[in-house]
């Protein structure tokens, strides 16, 4: 999405949200340049949630704000078998 940023990911039940967000947008702003809000919204899946399903979600989001057609047609998508597919 153009204004904001969607992304799955899984850590360490010691390991702390706020430090992992925290040094993530510190390093975009530094090679990307992007500037940040200040704050971020989480959501941890529920025991009856799926990963599967917050995935879809997140891939059709393009789609419902009129962005994309298709998923193929959005770009700015990266995971996890993409990168072990171009690390082969």
């Amino acid at each position: 999405m153009p204004d904001h940023l969607h992304a799955l990911i899984a850590i360490d039940r010691e390991a702390s949200l706020s430090k992992v967000i925290g040094d993530f947008k510190r390093a975009v702003s530094r090679f990307a340049r992007v500037r940040w809000q200040r704050n971020f919204f989480d959501h941890r899946l529920r025991h009856d949630e799926s990963s599967q399903e917050k995935e879809i979600y997140i891939r059709q989001n393009p789609i419902r704000a009129g962005l994309a057609t298709t998923e193929d047609d959005w770009t700015y998508v990266l995971d996890r078998e993409a990168i072990e597919m171009a690390g082969r």
